[in-house]
């Protein structure tokens, strides 16, 4: 999404984890998505994409320097704190030592620190998109989606109403457009052209 918002155009490749491709892997041996490939730089970290892109262009100032470090301090919480109860709360039958309710109720601490924000802004922190409501929403994407029907009866009016409001933006649609799996040899397709 930052990419897109940033106007940059990128070659796109589009590849399956089941059967990564060995170019994939020699430009990042984590073996995981995204991988942006510079001119002299591979950056293979969602965030550090975000970043980059965002410091070559941000037209709406989603960086908001008054609220960079609390930017930062909540993107760590996602990252760490709440990834870790997702992570369980959406694959629970790989954590037995819990149920999956437990491990949602976990989570919902972080739900609960959200909904209080966007209660006051409207976004995390203030009444525009900033680069903390992108970094976040694919989790909380990923949350909601877990059990859909609880997520849309729970009680987090506030953040139901983000996370459908950022699932129906142009930008997030724009980006959604599958590819098929990019093998060797392939045309290259670019973005925006696409």
């Amino acid at each position: 999404m930052a990419i897109a918002y940033s106007s940059i155009r990128v070659e796109l490749r589009e590849v399956s984890l089941a059967n990564k491709p060995s170019a994939m892997i020699s430009l990042s041996a984590k073996g995981t998505v995204p991988v942006l490939q510079l001119e002299n730089l591979v950056i293979d970290e969602s965030l550090d994409v975000m970043d980059w892109a965002l410091q070559q262009s941000d037209p709406d100032k989603w960086m908001r320097a008054e609220f960079q470090a609390k930017q930062q301090q909540l993107i760590v919480e996602n990252d760490t704190q709440f990834k870790f109860w997702l992570d369980r709360y959406k694959y629970w039958d790989r954590y037995p030592e819990q149920s999956q309710y437990y491990y949602r109720t976990q989570a919902q601490q972080f739900l609960q620190q959200l909904e209080a924000m966007l209660n006051k802004n409207g976004f995390i922190f203030c009444r525009q998109i900033t680069r903390a409501d992108i970094a976040i929403f694919p989790f909380i994407r990923q949350f909601a989606f877990v059990d859909k029907p609880w997520f849309d009866e729970a009680p987090y009016p506030n953040l139901q109403r983000w996370l459908t409001d950022l699932l129906s933006s142009p930008l997030f649609v724009q980006v959604m457009d599958k590819l098929p799996s990019w093998k060797e040899g392939d045309c290259p397709v670019f973005f925006p052209d696409i």
